[in-house]
């Protein structure tokens, strides 16, 4: 499939985990994560923990297309990774998948409701919920609302997305009359789920207008983006090993390693990109010139501040053996 012509998939997870094994099943599912990471078409993968408008916890899954997608679920790496944790979850997990979607400027609060809808009652269906979305608009802070088809094979509820700009304003809507008589009104779709994802997940709901990941930086943008993680952690691991006085080959035999580790794991997703975001991955509205022009400033003062640092710390304070 060409993959100009798909949709991203995303699957929202939820697990309730007996109290004392959260630490046991936070560091599991960051093992399945990196698992996840390692199928054709992923694109990215997120845990939340629980907090008050979010008892379970939640991970979501993000690949490029529904079939990537049912790869993953469906594999005996995740299978083999889910019979390992089975003493760890307080009863099953809920899954709810979208497929494509529009982009929300800010992180929000998701709601994330399914419905069973007998085919004949599509129209009906889809004509309560331009209803609800009416009802919904009227209050602060609401943002949105998304309704997705069943997918098949996978899903055979239709899901809705609405978004609000903050818990309160959420639970305003939630608890209205206004909400309580459009529901009464859409008594034959009352066979529904609902679920909060609290704002952490709000980049997580992000699409471009078309449902499909935004376009990969450039190469000369990437190139610079590992050159600004890549300088800081060969520095610093060079200070590190130094004390073993190991032969250059053996070093950057090591050093190499470990590097790529560090890079994958830590510099690139927590440092680099966090730091460069806008500028790998530039907002459609924003004026190419300007983005870059950002980007490429915070590019040079990161680096002079790094080069200061190495440079005091090797020459002033201390020397390599």
């Amino acid at each position: 499939m060409d993959t100009e012509k798909r949709e991203s998939a995303t699957v929202i997870i939820g697990h309730r985990v007996f109290p004392g094994r959260e630490e046991q099943y936070e560091a599991w599912q960051k093992g399945v994560n990196a698992a996840a990471a390692a199928y054709p078409g992923h694109l990215g993968a997120e845990i939340s923990p629980p907090t008050p408008l979010q008892p379970d916890w939640v991970v979501v899954y993000r690949f490029d297309s529904v079939a990537h997608l049912q790869a993953w679920l469906n594999s005996s790496t995740r299978q083999r990774l889910l019979d390992m944790a089975k003493d760890y979850f307080d009863g099953p997990a809920t899954q709810q998948y979208i497929s494509g979607g529009t982009q929300p400027a800010d992180p929000l609060v998701t709601v994330v409701v399914t419905h069973r809808v007998h085919p004949a009652s599509v129209d009906d269906f889809l004509a309560w919920q331009r209803h609800m979305s009416e009802e919904e608009s009227k209050f602060e802070g609401f943002r949105g609302t998304e309704v997705f088809r069943p997918i098949e094979g996978l899903q055979d509820e239709w899901t809705t997305l609405y978004r609000f700009d903050s818990a309160d304003h959420l639970d305003a809507w939630l608890t209205s009359e206004q909400r309580q008589r459009v529901l009464s009104e859409g008594k034959k779709f009352s066979d529904y789920k609902l679920r909060t994802i609290d704002n952490s997940f709000g980049s997580w709901f992000a699409f471009d207008e078309n449902g499909k990941e935004a376009p990969p930086p450039s190469e000369t943008k990437t190139s610079i983006a590992v050159w600004v993680g890549l300088y800081p952690t060969v520095v610093l691991l060079t200070l590190a090993l130094s004390p073993l006085h190991m032969p250059l080959w053996l070093g950057l035999l090591v050093g190499n390693l470990l590097s790529s580790f560090i890079m994958s794991f830590l510099t690139m997703p927590y440092y680099v990109n966090r730091l460069l975001r806008r500028w790998l991955r530039p907002s459609p509205d924003e004026p190419p010139k300007r983005t870059n022009l950002i980007g490429l400033g915070i590019v040079a003062v990161v680096m002079v501040f790094w080069t200061v640092v190495f440079y005091l710390v090797t020459t002033q304070f201390w020397t390599l053996p």
